[in-house]
């Protein structure tokens, strides 16, 4: 099996040695995405809430790259920085996921790449 990689000009650029995602078979597997402003190339600034609206939108450009959107996920994983900020950034998710709602897990983790509050890594589905 061939792996093709998936870049976006509208989300921001690796900040290491890895793709923005990599298609396997009809899998995309998208990359943790961060709260960084693609623009600026800075974390957006404000609460884990803005935090996620914006890592979510870093995600929708991946997807969007690959001719995919985000009713394509499968699987998402998000990484938050505090579980007493879990309801909020929930609500920010299902302000762009719907149902089916794709699998979900979510960590609590001691600390993310630039300190952001929220990373978000999906797995989605070639229709």
């Amino acid at each position: 099996m061939t792996k093709v990689t998936v870049s976006s000009p509208n989300s921001p650029a690796a900040i290491g040695p890895y793709s923005l995602g990599v298609w396997a078979g009809d899998l995309l597997f998208v990359s943790g995405q961060t709260p960084i402003d693609p623009a600026t190339g800075i974390v957006v600034p404000g609460d884990a809430a803005a935090q996620a609206r914006q890592t979510i939108k870093n995600v929708t450009m991946i997807l969007e790259a690959a001719g995919l959107g985000l009713d394509d996920v499968v699987k998402s994983t998000l990484f938050i920085k505090d579980m007493d900020a879990f309801a909020a950034i929930n609500a920010v998710y299902a302000e762009f996921f719907r149902e089916p709602y794709p699998a979900r897990s979510c960590v609590e983790v001691a600390r993310l790449p630039r300190d952001v509050l929220v990373e978000l890594e999906v797995v989605a589905k070639r229709p």
